[in-house]
């Protein structure tokens, strides 16, 4: 059967691009190499992932959080099984639910290996080895990301003992020490978890502050707040070997300054230091797609290879590793597939780190605007002045807002607190619609709640706050 659309990969950007694409009412078939669709993202990223951050946020709040409020409870009890079962449930529960899109759509999905035999074909080898071909007009390569080692130190991840973000999501019992290599959003979120549950947790950084590019006093405030939690971070650390011991794995370590180096025991290592673009497999090199010098697949502003018919999207082309810029980008190249005009805007897509309290960003940090020369104004507001977060209890963090100095138009949004990745999404409308810090600051917000405080900030950006 003849299509108008193959995508290789079923993650947040290929089904998207499929489902849309099904829409626009092209014929569309989706090669998937897992048993089931979704991807890293909804598989063994995003969504397992948030299922144990929640629930070990409410393991946490249970035992920490209530008396404050009134709430005497006795030390609560730890099941980790049914914890698992509960994020296996909400995994299960996603993949279904695009498969059901897929049915829905009339979308073809074939299980096994894709790879590209030229423009216009796609094979597809089974777990059986059987292999079948399919003709297309069409191709969109969307096969993500893989996890990334350590630059120039060897590494055997075996899940177990030195584990990636896939073995991190599955522990059997909770670590008595995990050493987290890599303080980004992956190390961040799975080390909070784990040390919600009672493990100790040493984050070992090669930079001189968290979360890479985010906003830098975002950064520092996050920080403190990891520290305060009970996290051991230790920042400017070159990770120069991890190995395997009789009882667990130790991590080699010295300043990236210079200086002696140090080792650490843990039970368990899991190695957050990023990843890489997945090509491997594709067939690209005979197909003659080129690739960049970071592996990532070259294309031009319209998702195009340098092989007509043949495009891509998601974490395996340059930009964010986000499933929801795979999302945008997926829909915008079945719009273009379909003779429309899809467009992504790369300067508003938020950013959010789910660890508690939260921090989100959307658009420039001071650090970019300063590189650029751009001059700015700053409006901050501290949740502790905030109503809502005083009655429970949330008073950590702030909300800070960046905007043109002549214009007034809002250029970045950065929110550290609870419920951070809820309230950036006003901060990403105003932004897409070119508005000012005056027009949020004038717009009425509902009392008492957390997003007043995003108001404040954008008052105090074009004048002044009123509650501080």
């Amino acid at each position: 059967m003849a299509y108008d659309l193959v995508v290789i990969g079923s993650g947040p950007g290929g089904y998207v691009c499929a489902v849309k694409a099904a829409q626009l009412g092209l014929k569309v078939a989706v090669v998937e190499k897992r048993a089931t669709y979704g991807g890293t993202c909804l598989n063994i990223g995003c969504i397992p992932s948030k299922a144990l951050l929640h629930a070990s946020e409410m393991f946490a709040h249970a035992a920490h959080g209530m008396d404050a409020l009134g709430v005497e409870v006795s030390a609560p009890k730890l099941n980790l099984e049914k914890m698992m079962a509960h994020k296996d449930a909400t995994v299960k529960s996603n993949v279904d639910g695009v498969s059901f899109l897929f049915k829905k759509n009339k979308i073809d999905g074939f299980i096994g290996t894709g790879k590209i035999v030229s423009a216009g074909k796609v094979s597809v080898t089974g777990e059986d080895g059987k292999v079948q071909e399919l003709e297309t007009k069409n191709i969109v390569i969307a096969t993500g990301s893989d996890v990334a080692g350590i630059p120039g130190v060897n590494v055997e991840i075996d899940e177990k003992v030195i584990i990636s973000s896939t073995g991190g999501i599955a522990l059997e019992k909770v670590p008595q020490h995990l050493i987290v290599v890599g303080g980004g959003v992956i190390g961040m979120e799975l080390g909070s978890v784990w040390s919600r549950l009672g493990a100790k947790v040493t984050v070992i950084e090669y930079l001189d502050k968290l979360l890479g590019g985010m906003d830098g006093e975002v950064s520092k405030q996050f920080q403190r707040m990891m520290a305060k939690q009970g996290m051991d971070i230790r920042t400017d650390a070159k990770v120069t070997g991890v190995e395997k011991t009789a009882n667990g794995a130790k991590v080699t370590y010295e300043p990236v300054k210079g200086g002696d180096a140090q080792t650490l025991e843990a039970d368990v290592v899991l190695i957050a230091t990023g990843r890489k673009p997945y090509t491997a497999g594709l067939g690209l090199e005979e197909a003659g797609v080129k690739l960049d010098n970071r592996g990532r697949v070259e294309i031009d502003g319209h998702f195009k290879t340098n092989v007509e018919g043949i495009y891509a999207i998601g974490d395996v082309v340059r930009g964010p590793m986000l499933a929801h810029k795979a999302e945008d980008e997926g829909v915008a190249m079945a719009e273009i597939i379909a003779g429309q005009h899809g467009h992504v805007n790369y300067d508003v897509i938020p950013g959010v780190v789910y660890t508690q309290p939260e921090v989100a960003s959307v658009g420039k940090t001071e650090e970019e605007l300063k590189a650029a020369g751009i001059a700015y104004k700053v409006g901050k507001f501290p949740f502790t002045a905030n109503g809502r977060a005083r009655a429970m209890l949330a008073t950590d963090g702030f909300v800070k807002i960046l905007a043109d100095k002549d214009t007034d138009r809002v250029l970045g949004g950065h929110i550290v607190g609870f419920g951070a990745g809820e309230m950036i999404h006003e901060i990403a409308v105003l932004m897409e619609f070119g508005g000012s810090s005056e027009d949020l600051g004038r717009t009425c917000h509902a009392h008492p709640t957390m997003s007043e405080a995003v108001k404040e900030a954008a008052l105090a950006t074009f004048f002044k706050p009123i509650h501080m």
